[in-house]
């Protein structure tokens, strides 16, 4: 049992494991040689420990924030040694990650949320976020909710017929229109119908890539001003999709992106295929955006709600 298992449901656990192993062989890699023949945790092994975290993606900004936190509790708890230092790791790593507010949906039930609940994707092309909506869609409608997809990426000519591929895979209903129609227009129909059919959630799509920073500005205020024309408190989430592969550059992404719109969560995808899994830890500390859902794998049942002391205790434990 690892030092969090308990808050984290088995099966879930067993995909979070082995869709970090990458990640985890090359981290804990990195954590051993920073204390190999140390008994105590001394400015050595902080200086090596801050070598590895930043070689695994942490980034230097949150590495030094980590570096200072178990700094501070040595300094506190002088009889601390290097074996309490993966308990002190992971309750510190675990600090730093930002919690979801309240008034975004805990999980794919969308207990007490409003209804329809209304989600906006936001993200550049190729990082998997029309792949991360079809999952969405299936994990709510597994869960017993009822979804409706809007297909408002239409400056790409396939990003419309990929959702709907995915609409068809999943079984859900989809809005579009014809290619280079108004995304705002395309929102708009989508969140009149979902209040028509009376759904429990509205998943949008949005444009991943556009002339300039102040056109995609441009584009998504128009398309949030039409959604609360229609239902005043929302779009509830923007949610960010980010491709955890491509390591600090995701950190970049989000960064643009946060300037253009209010991100409220992120989905980090691409974990399985990469040992960058702590960017995350990077993104969601330095951006202070919590991270909402992880993709690590293909199934469609590979995208997780994010619960990050189950992410960190899975960090520090190998699986054979």
């Amino acid at each position: 049992m690892g030092f969090f298992d308990k808050l984290f449901g088995k099966k879930e656990k067993q995909v979070l494991d082995q869709g970090l192993e990458k990640t985890k062989e090359s981290f804990l890699t990195r954590i051993s040689k920073a204390v190999a023949g140390k008994s105590t945790i001394d400015d050595e092994v902080l200086d090596n420990l801050e070598e590895a975290l930043v070689s695994s993606d942490v980034g230097i900004e949150t590495t030094v924030a980590l570096i200072d936190r178990i700094g501070a509790r040595v300094k506190k708890d002088k009889y601390l040694g290097t074996a309490d230092l993966n308990r002190i790791m992971q309750e510190e790593m675990a600090g730093i990650l930002v919690d979801a507010p309240s008034t975004l949906a805990a999980d794919f039930s969308l207990q007490g949320m409003p209804k329809p609940y209304v989600l906006l994707v936001v993200g550049v092309n190729g990082v998997g976020k029309t792949t991360t909506i079809g999952k969405l869609a299936h994990q709510f409608k597994l869960a017993g909710k009822s979804v409706l997809l809007g297909a408002a990426d239409t400056f790409r000519a396939a990003a419309v017929d990929q959702l709907t591929i995915w609409s068809d895979r999943v079984g859900v209903p989809i809005v579009k229109q014809a290619m280079g129609s108004d995304p705002a227009s395309v929102a708009f129909d989508t969140v009149q119908s979902g209040i028509a059919r009376g759904v429990d959630i509205i998943i949008i799509d949005t444009a991943g890539r556009l002339h300039n920073k102040a056109h995609l500005m441009e584009e998504l205020s128009k398309i949030k001003r039409v959604i609360k024309k229609q239902l005043p408190e929302a779009p509830h989430e923007v949610l960010l999709v980010l491709d955890g592969s491509t390591g600090q550059n995701a950190l970049e992404q989000a960064r643009h992106f946060t300037a253009a719109t209010e991100v409220t969560g992120l989905a980090i995808t691409k974990l399985d295929g990469t040992a960058k899994g702590g960017v995350v830890l990077a993104i969601s500390h330095q951006m202070q955006i919590p991270v909402r859902y992880i993709g690590v794998g293909e199934k469609m049942e590979d995208l997780l709600v994010f619960e990050k002391q189950a992410f960190v205790g899975s960090l520090f434990s190998l699986n054979g």
